[in-house]
């Protein structure tokens, strides 16, 4: 195993280096990586290894969604109004329709199995999305407007929307039906999880302010309570529903509000460990991809069904700006940067096919198919379009004399 993690990380870094260089997402390189030592090509990541994929998985995902609900500013949704609000699900819906309608007549997948899929494709990166409109923030470009906090805001409840509709998914397709008690897990699920989170969130709150620890220890308490949340959703799982994932981004949002400062500090630990288990989850994802099925018949129908779902989302994301303020060029910016896809297809990409779905290859494959496409071709539009389609605010100073 030790020999497969510094096969992982070494060549992650360098690689991830080299892409960063040329200007395209690093997580590209770290499935490629995947592909080619996983058992499809070179067959030389340890099986060890593999065998903690899932749980791997599990913790990136607490990872982004404690890092969403740690950077979802209410306030901000609030002051841009309307549009930010149908961002964060709009565009995800419309998607998930495209595949719905399109995914049974060519893949001959059920419906629900396609809502399953459309679930996975519909999230758009922070990855490659965030990191990009912080810049253009602090170059001035999209101010006037909230451009950046617009896309930044959508994206992070646009992921979370999206994770939570598909753990709704898996359950129904796992029961292969859905029957009353199916149905009425979902809303329990919801519910308890919402109480639950808002429990945790307040006695984080009431033990930072009481008790003088450090960041860090802070930060560890956090991941201990996730982990804690996840076991108890575990264990109650015969008996009653409970969105431990939901419960993890509530309290993440009730630390943000009750005290700002102190969650920007943990968010930046959780941006570390992030930058770990990035280069992970995308390998281990690389290494789980079929590749002789990616360029199979179906794996070519199943890239033309990410692009008429990407067509679909845009006119998701148009429907949102529509009778806004925002110039032509400016909604033709915001339409282009909901386009990649990478972290949340990565975190949940490969669960249907650990847990044995009929549909699990395909799911995983349309996943990293979308990454593969949309990560480095939405970066690249984003790169060189918005100084053409934003404008600059130059700040005061410089036209002081």
């Amino acid at each position: 195993m030790f020999f497969s993690l510094f096969l992982i990380l070494f060549l992650g870094i360098m690689g991830g280096y080299i892409f960063e260089k040329i200007k395209l997402p690093k997580l590209i390189w770290y499935l490629f990586v995947g592909i080619l030592f996983g058992p499809s090509v070179l067959n030389i990541i340890d099986d060890s290894l593999l065998s903690l994929s899932s749980y791997l998985r599990q913790i990136a995902l607490v990872i982004i969604l404690t890092r969403s609900g740690l950077s979802l500013d209410f306030k901000t949704l609030k002051q841009i109004g309307r549009p930010a609000i149908l961002m964060c699900f709009l565009p995800a819906c419309f998607e998930i329709i495209g595949v719905v309608i399109f995914a049974p007549l060519l893949l001959n997948i059920s419906y629900i199995e396609a809502m399953l899929l459309g679930s996975v494709l519909a999230a758009v990166s922070p990855a490659v999305v965030v990191p990009r409109m912080i810049r253009l923030k602090e170059k001035g470009y999209g101010r006037s407007h909230h451009i950046p906090e617009l896309i930044m805001a959508g994206a992070s409840c646009d992921d979370i929307f999206v994770i939570i509709l598909f753990y709704c998914f898996k359950g129904i397709v796992s029961n292969q039906n859905i029957d009353i008690n199916m149905a009425l897990q979902i809303p329990t699920s919801i519910i308890l999880g919402l109480i639950l989170g808002m429990l945790v969130g307040f006695i984080l709150f009431f033990l930072f302010k009481k008790l003088k620890w450090s960041v860090i220890t802070k930060t560890i308490l956090m991941l201990a309570l996730s982990f804690g949340l996840l076991a108890l959703e575990e264990f109650a799982k015969p008996y009653i529903s409970i969105s431990a994932l939901l419960a993890i981004i509530v309290f993440s949002i009730i630390l943000l509000k009750k005290d700002k400062e102190e969650a920007t500090k943990i968010q930046k630990n959780y941006t570390s460990l992030w930058s770990f288990f990035e280069i992970i989850l995308f390998t281990l994802v690389g290494c789980a991809t079929d590749i002789h099925y990616a360029f199979s018949v179906e794996g070519a129908i199943l890239l033309g069904i990410i692009l008429i779902a990407l067509c679909f989302r845009m006119l998701g994301v148009f429907l949102c700006l529509i009778a806004t303020k925002f110039p032509w060029k400016e909604k033709l910016f915001v339409v282009l940067s909901y386009l990649p896809k990478a972290t949340v297809q990565a975190s949940i990409g490969g669960i249907a096919l650990s847990e044995g779905l009929s549909c699990g290859i395909l799911v995983l494959t349309a996943a990293v198919l979308s990454i593969v496409i949309t990560a480095p071709f939405g970066a690249a539009l984003m790169d060189f379009s918005y100084s053409k389609l934003l404008e600059k605010e130059i700040p005061c100073f410089e036209n002081e004399v």
